[in-house]
């Protein structure tokens, strides 16, 4: 980090040296990179303030992003699977890499639940910002009429943690289902019950995995999300005997949203936790979300 900023520093003494050498010789032409190169400088100081600020204990790991439908039917299924898109967008831009765990399509639309595992450099320290409950205001494509609808849907954002981390599980706390994949995945997936499923009885935790061709497979992938899940429900615990941190994971409906998504009659979206807000919802839909992420690192960053 310091020679990173070491060299943007350098630069920058570039650029005063080159307006000098402007005013000096009354050549506006050697200015004309300096745009260019401002934005690069103030792009990699950005980063550097970032990668400052997420330093808890795993925020450099993997993350596990689940997706909850609240109640509405089909309109909230249709919008979790949005939400799923955006997140699988950004993670996209950022370079990191997208596996769909398990997907349970919606009946008549959307998805009934989803969990993503998105690794990349810092995947979990960006991506918790959008741990909580998201709410969307349209005009519903599923009713004949053309009525304003909203939508809730939850997002859990998990760290992938390895063996180092000691997580106790009793094995007579679990109940473990094999099932029928309901995906694309080729002929053995489908026909054979590959998939899996484990509810962690103590808790009501439950986690399930069905991309793997391999039913053992299926099953170690399910048992590292359970200890994912394990162990955040146990951080929550310690952070909130010194804080009431996690509002957001109140119920999937109305006054317990993180942010807000409105298509209509305007359009906005918009923050509760920071107050930043866009009317720009095309592009934040489709994976535009740098801002509301450093929004809400840095804010969380001057609470510490």
């Amino acid at each position: 980090m310091a020679g990173t900023f070491r060299r943007v520093d350098s630069e920058l003494e570039d650029i005063l040296t080159l307006i000098e050498l402007a005013r000096e010789e009354n050549d506006p032409s050697v200015l004309s990179d300096i745009p260019r190169q401002l934005d690069n400088a103030k792009t990699t100081l950005d980063q550097l303030e970032m990668r400052r600020i997420l330093n808890d204990e795993f925020d450099e790991a993997n993350a596990y992003v689940a997706f909850s439908p609240g109640a509405g039917g089909t309109e909230s299924a249709d919008w979790a699977q949005m939400l799923l898109r955006m997140i699988a967008r950004y993670a996209d831009k950022k370079g990191y890499t997208v596996e769909t765990v398990h997907l349970i399509p919606g009946d008549e639309a959307g998805i009934k639940s989803a969990t993503l595992r998105i690794c990349g450099p810092y995947a979990y320290g960006y991506l918790k910002s959008e741990r909580g409950i998201h709410r969307l205001v349209r005009i519903s494509p599923f009713d004949a009429n053309a009525r304003r609808h909203t939508s809730f849907a939850a997002v859990d954002v998990t760290p992938e943690i390895d063996d180092t981390v000691e997580i106790d599980i009793n094995e007579n706390d679990l109940r473990i289902d094999t099932f029928r994949s309901s995906g694309a995945g080729g002929q053995h997936v489908n026909t054979t019950d590959s998939a899996i499923r484990i509810t962690h009885l103590p808790t009501g935790i439950v986690v399930q995995c069905q991309n793997e061709r391999s039913q053992h497979k299926n099953k170690a992938q399910a048992f590292k999300m359970l200890r994912s899940r394990l162990f955040e429900l146990e951080m929550d615990k310690r952070r909130a005997a010194a804080e009431q941190r996690h509002e957001e994971k109140r119920d999937i409906a109305w006054g317990s949203q993180i942010r807000s998504y409105v298509l209509a009659p305007y359009q906005l979206v918009k923050d509760l936790r920071t107050q930043e807000e866009t009317g720009r919802v095309d592009d934040v839909l489709d994976g535009d979300l740098d801002r509301f992420v450093r929004a809400y690192l840095l804010a969380t960053a001057e609470n510490r």
